[in-house]
C-alpha cells in the first residue's frame, strides 16, 4: 500500500527495508519473513494500478519484480529494523 506521509501509523512488528526516492518503505513482520531472502525492485510505470498502486487517475502504477539474494549478497545484509525509521 502506498500512503501520504504521516498518513500510516508504523508498529513495533514493522520491519523498515529503507527508502524509496526518500519515503520510507516498510513491510510486516509476518510479511518479512516470507521475503527476507528476496531483493525486491519496486518500479513506477505507465498504465493502470491495483491495490498497490499510486493514486487513481495518475497513468502510473507500482510493478514489483524479485529474485532471491546469492549467499554472498545475504552475507553482507545487516540485521532488519523493526519500528519506526530513526530520524
Amino acid at each position: 500500500m502506498c500512503y501520504a506521509a504521516g498518513e500510516f501509523a508504523v508498529s513495533d512488528t514493522d520491519v523498515y527495508l529503507g527508502e524509496l526516492d526518500g519515503a520510507p518503505f516498510y513491510m510486516g513482520s509476518e510479511q518479512f519473513a516470507y521475503w527476507e531472502h528476496t531483493q525486491l525492485i519496486i518500479d513506477v510505470v505507465n498504465g493502470n494500478g491495483g491495490m498497490f498502486s499510486l493514486d487513481n487517475g495518475t497513468g502510473r502504477r507500482f510493478l514489483t519484480r524479485s529474485r532471491l539474494f546469492t549467499d554472498e549478497e545475504l552475507a553482507q545484509l545487516g540485521p532488519a529494523s523493526r519500528g519506526p525509521a530513526e530520524a
